[in-house]
């Protein structure tokens, strides 16, 4: 190999190599540079991400978010998108970190990142409380009708393991499924069971019932999403969260908005 060809290769290395350290150490900077944290969310989904009767956006997720970016010395910008809409948001920078009740999984993981899952969450089917389905099988037959979120692992779930039952896919957070069985337009919903237990409260009591019966293998996890180049913002919300569980935030957070209901009152 001649001298002129080794300098040639050995400059186009350091080129890609202080470009990619470019790429890696960017977002972070960027945020704090710009004064401004841009979180992508979709409201609708108490008690992760919804705006309250206040008009102000918050949430478990929300407040996790707010608590980055006063972490970070920054503003922060709530972003609302529909499902569908999320991950586009976050891929064309409109948006840095992607906070919604997402679970990670490898295909969406072909086209962003995810922090570490901050909570674990369990699928479920559930229907109205006088409905005569009591097991999977009663749910898996051409005559019932299930309603899931566009786009959600509920979705997916919902078609490996009720493949004979017809899917009817909903836009929106999970309320949009209680509404449509409440209303007679599906016989049954999938979704976490968390995201259903804390909407029960705005419908009719003991209107609805969770089927004993859990989908999918264990808990799914839920994790705040970034760029495939946001190295450093990935590892920033990794350490934010060791350091909130460490000092008893997110104990607080979890107690409020996950185990409790008195966030409907002030919300």
């Amino acid at each position: 190999m001649s001298q002129k060809k080794l300098v040639s290769i050995v400059l186009a290395v350091v080129v890609t190599l202080f470009l990619t350290g470019i790429s890696f150490a960017g977002t972070l900077s960027e945020i704090v540079k710009r004064g401004e944290l841009r979180v992508a969310v979709q409201s609708g989904a108490a008690p992760y991400a919804f705006i309250d009767k206040h008009g102000e956006h918050t949430g478990s997720m929300v407040e996790f978010a707010k608590g980055m970016a006063d972490s970070m010395g920054v503003k922060i910008k709530i972003l609302d998108f529909d499902w569908d809409g999320l991950i586009p948001a976050l891929l064309s920078g409109k948006a840095d970190i992607l906070a919604a009740d997402m679970t990670p999984t490898l295909k969406r993981a072909l086209k962003i990142s995810f922090a570490d899952p901050w909570i674990y969450v369990q699928p479920c089917i559930f229907t109205k409380t006088g409905a005569s389905y009591q097991t999977l099988e009663d749910v898996d037959k051409p005559s019932v009708t299930v309603g899931v979120l566009l786009g959600s692992t509920g979705e997916t779930i919902a078609k490996q393991y009720l493949p004979n039952a017809k899917i009817k896919s909903y836009k929106g957070g999970g309320r949009m499924v209680v509404q449509a069985l409440i209303a007679g337009h599906v016989d049954a919903g999938v979704n976490d069971d968390l995201a259903v237990l804390t909407v029960l409260p705005d419908f009719p009591p003991n209107s609805i019932r969770l089927l004993d019966k859990r989908l999918g293998q264990g808990m799914d996890p839920l994790a705040f999403a970034i760029r495939h180049d946001s190295v450093n913002l990935w590892q920033w919300i990794n350490l934010y969260f060791k350091t909130i569980r460490s000092n008893g935030t997110y104990d607080k957070n979890i107690a409020y908005w996950m185990e409790g209901i008195e966030w409907k009152k002030d919300h």
